[in-house]
């Protein structure tokens, strides 16, 4: 028997919708590390059908780093104002940010790149939670990076 403690739980952990943690929750008879693992799955295959939406909306963000030396700039395009007005969203592309300022691209493209808060998973992945989330489409429209 799934409790509302976990659902609780793996919700505030995954921001995934409470219906999603329980059904991963019940598939997973109660475990929540393999609830997310069944999330991450399923995030995976939702964010492969979103893909084909079309993105209307979005934000510009930038991050200078300390010293001012180096800095990045992402446009990150999403299906609706609504979401691209969101604090999770202006949290994503923060991130990418960090990110390109972390990893020269010219290294390796950008959503293959291992995820500098979390080395398991990709930018791609990262993408896709935030799909899975959101339940929209979102797209890195152009990225730059400038470093003196």
């Amino acid at each position: 028997m799934v409790t509302v403690d976990q659902i609780k739980k793996l919700r505030e952990e995954t921001g995934v919708s409470i219906s999603e943690c329980k059904k991963a929750l019940e598939g997973a008879k109660g475990d929540i590390k393999k609830a997310k693992e069944i999330l991450k799955k399923l995030g995976r295959g939702f964010a492969k059908i979103k893909k084909e939406r079309e993105v209307k909306s979005g934000l510009i963000e930038s991050y200078i780093h300390s010293g001012k030396k180096i800095g990045a700039m992402v446009e990150l395009h999403c299906e609706s104002d609504f979401v691209a007005k969101s604090e999770d969203f202006q949290k994503l592309a923060h991130e990418l940010c960090l990110q390109i300022v972390a990893i020269p691209p010219e290294e390796i493209p950008l959503l293959k790149q291992p995820y500098i808060r979390d080395e398991a998973k990709t930018v791609r992945d990262l993408i896709d939670e935030y799909i899975s989330k959101f339940g929209e489409n979102i797209i890195i429209k152009r990225f730059a990076r400038f470093e003196i």
